[in-house]
């Protein structure tokens, strides 16, 4: 069958908070970035480096926010991921002696022994430890576009309340993607894919042409898009918007019916952190005493409730490739059907946080993997796309202004602004205005203390400005943290506002906190004015 009809786009939205103690190595939080190393990162670029050598031609768009750039770009933590590997080592070898006694559970142990010495190899010899060199090489290989997002992941719906607020995230946000990928993006995924009208000036004039948004973002636009999310709008603002498919999010996204929910996958929640006896775990979970996860589960999902069996990696490797057969047949027969009474080839947009795949749905990156494979192979009716080949190749879009949305829950900015959170914002709008104060105030420091104490301002507010903060408090896991860092950021900020005006510096509190938030070291305090 020709590849003609339309096209399916990936995105993949990787991202996390910036999280860097080098004062101590108590803090749990490291371990999001540790664990969606080997979980998700670390997968995706094998799965990549597979269908690269096997001469399978893909296209995937990624995103690769700031924090996470610098986190994996920074050598602390690149250390202390090395010393979380071998400690995971250590505790699969106890676990292949301990398990002898059951020849299934022994060979699971075996298992994660093979994994995690693997990402020691991958990480240190094969890379180098640098993944992003990794990411970089399919970009430029022509296999990957990486957009960026903004700086810190400021939800750009509340934070507009300032434009230059606004405008400093995407700033911030292109400035970092040239540095670590030498060019332009040429897409944003809004943070929290956050709409607000007010955004497009900024994103234009930082060379932005194309956002992701939510369904309903595309769906309530005005006017109504002539193909609803099957086709990109651009605004009159001249940003270019493309909206997720609901289908084909469904089918992943769903607790109900979605893929990850097959019984043949590994159980997330079963770890033997949780299971094994306190002392023979204790050296390998938190340093304070309290059970977390090790990596190391043993477990398929089986059933809602119940008995769970052992996880066996023959048959998830089964299932995801059924299941990856079905997801082809469902795009071949949505493009079909779209296909017949569009103007323009269809395009089915599935936007997914990163994590989803490896993390979440230990399975996902080799699901990826299969139906790759099958698009090429495979007889179907669609090509694999970016945002920007569609628009290089249909570059005639209906002009609507999309509507304000965000795809968290109920579609707007309940998520980011309630009861739980609501408190934060004044802070933040008012430290933004003083930011802008500060910026007009002393508009050409270009050295000295002065200079360094106005980048750190700069710095300090975009850090308190993250969404993961308020997306946290609203969720009620790791709220005490969340608390800390925006009373943090927002403090040191306060105190260095008020030592800028009265001209007393302390240049030794300046260099500290530079050193624990340790990031977007070519920062321009004057993007503020």
């Amino acid at each position: 069958m020709d590849k003609n009809k339309g096209y399916v786009t990936f995105i993949l939205h990787a991202h996390l908070p910036f999280i860097h103690h080098p004062e101590s190595e108590d803090y749990l939080e490291e371990q999001w970035l540790f664990e969606a190393m080997s979980e998700t990162y670390i997968p995706l670029l094998l799965n990549f480096k597979k269908l690269e050598e096997e001469g399978v031609k893909f296209r995937l768009t990624m995103t690769m926010t700031p924090p996470l750039l610098y986190m994996l770009d920074n050598k602390l933590l690149q250390e202390r991921y090395i010393k979380y590997l071998k400690k995971h080592i250590e505790l699969a070898e106890k676990e292949v002696k301990r398990t002898v006694y059951d020849e299934r559970l022994n060979s699971l142990s075996k298992y994660y022994l093979d994994r995690y010495s693997n990402d020691l190899h991958v990480f240190k010899d094969v890379y180098n430890c640098n993944l992003i060199n990794g990411f970089k090489h399919f970009q430029d290989a022509g296999f990957l576009e990486i957009i960026t997002c903004g700086a810190t992941h400021g939800y750009f719906p509340i934070l507009y309340v300032n434009p230059q607020a606004v405008k400093a995230q995407i700033a911030v946000g292109v400035q970092t993607y040239k540095k670590f990928f030498g060019r332009q993006p040429r897409g944003i995924w809004l943070p929290e894919c956050g709409y607000v009208p007010e955004a497009d000036q900024f994103l234009k004039e930082f060379g932005i042409e194309y956002a992701i948004v939510e369904s309903h973002g595309i769906l309530y636009a005005d006017p109504a898009p002539v193909y609803g999310t099957f086709a990109p709008i651009v605004s009159p603002g001249g940003l270019v918007a493309f909206g997720r498919d609901i289908e084909s999010s469904k089918q992943v996204w769903s607790s109900i019916i979605g893929y990850p929910g097959d019984f043949n996958y590994r159980e997330y929640y079963r770890d033997i952190g949780y299971d094994l006896d306190y002392d023979y775990i204790k050296p390998y979970i938190a340093s304070n005493g309290v059970r977390v996860h090790t990596g190391i589960k043993y477990y398929r999902i089986t059933s809602k409730n119940g008995e769970k069996d052992y996880y066996n990696p023959r048959w998830a490797m089964d299932t995801a490739e059924k299941q990856a057969g079905h997801f082809l047949d469902c795009r071949t027969a949505q493009i079909d059907n779209l296909s017949s009474f569009m103007d323009v080839p269809p395009v089915v947009v599935c936007p997914y946080d990163a994590e989803l795949y490896g993390h979440w749905w230990y399975e996902g990156p080799y699901w990826l993997y299969i139906l790759f494979k099958k698009v090429y192979y495979d007889d179907c009716n669609f090509t694999l796309i970016t945002p920007g080949d569609y628009i290089d190749r249909h570059p005639e879009i209906q002009v609507a202004s999309p509507c304000r949305s965000s795809w968290g829950a109920k579609g707007y900015s309940e998520v980011w602004l309630n009861p739980t959170n609501d408190y934060v914002h004044r802070h933040l709008h008012k430290a933004a205005d003083r930011m802008v104060e500060l910026a007009n105030l002393y508009p050409d420091e270009n050295e000295g203390i002065r200079k360094k104490a106005l980048d750190q301002c700069a710095r300090e507010l975009l850090l308190a400005q993250s969404s993961d903060w308020l997306f946290i408090i609203t969720n009620g896991t790791m709220v005490d943290y969340a608390k800390k860092r925006i009373k943090q950021h927002i403090g040191r900020f306060t105190k260095l506002y008020f030592q800028i005006k009265k001209d007393d510096i302390d240049e030794k509190f300046v260099d500290d906190i530079y050193e624990q938030d340790l990031i977007f070291t070519d920062i321009d305090y004057r993007i503020y004015k």
